[in-house]
């Protein structure tokens, strides 16, 4: 019998992390509430957890300084909760790392389909990254220093493996699929999150910033920027 995945609930409001529990329960997901930042950083490593479900508004230690420090040592996927609705508090989350951000109050259907969504998305992602330099199969585009690979989702960068999150990896793959072709930000929403995202077309400003951070410009390609429009992956002749 498969192992039930684990989800971590982070929420001071206690009828609220119930509800969220027994929404997850009845999904068959096994989980464990904290009501606090501070609890949530020490029973993190122990529980290890699949997904972490994490409000904004904590006392002590709140959910964005939380999420810095979860991400400073794991990949594990973190969808926000917040009754804060503002684009900029959205993208400040996903410029810390988030997957996702919804607000409060929310549909407990939406929740769940959301958590299916995001765990999916990192069950095709390899425990251990293959080694720089292995042979490459299945999906995968090449460019001088730069191989990313959709098929076991890995990236290779000047020789190393650079740890992604899938809908990072998932963006560049389909920029660097089609060289030199500019895509609107609306184009990188719909492809990439899908048409039943309910998203703002600055969560693809956040996720090319973060990729601009692990990988800089090359002298044969770069990431480009086409003012007033949008994206592309441009292959230098």
């Amino acid at each position: 019998m498969a192992e039930k995945q684990k989800i971590l609930i982070v929420d001071d409001d206690e009828n609220i992390a119930e509800l969220i529990s027994l929404y997850l329960t009845k999904e068959c997901y096994e989980t464990k509430i904290v009501g606090d930042g501070e609890e949530a950083l020490a029973v993190f490593p122990v529980f290890k957890p699949n997904l972490v479900l994490l409000d904004l508004m904590l006392p002590g230690i709140d959910g964005y300084q939380v999420c810095r420090e979860l991400r400073a040592s794991s990949q594990v996927p973190i969808i926000m909760l917040s009754a804060k609705g503002e684009i900029f508090d959205k993208v400040l989350g996903l410029e810390l790392g988030a997957d996702d951000y919804m607000i409060k109050p929310f549909d407990s259907k939406e929740l769940v389909a959301r958590v299916k969504a995001v765990l999916r998305r990192y069950q095709a992602v390899p425990q251990t990254p293959e080694p720089a330099g292995s042979d490459q199969k299945g999906q995968y585009v090449e460019f001088p220093d730069l191989i990313v690979n959709l098929t076991n989702y890995s990236v290779i960068y000047n020789g190393h493996s650079i740890e992604m999150p899938p809908k990072e990896l998932e963006l560049l793959y389909f920029l660097a699929s089609s060289p030199n072709q500019v895509f609107t930000r609306e184009q990188l929403l719909d492809h990439i999150w899908g048409y039943e995202y309910i998203g703002d077309t600055r969560t693809v400003d956040v996720h090319i910033k973060r990729l601009r951070e692990k990988i800089k410009d090359h002298e044969k390609w770069a990431l480009t920027t086409v003012w007033g429009i949008g994206y592309k992956f441009e292959v230098k002749r």
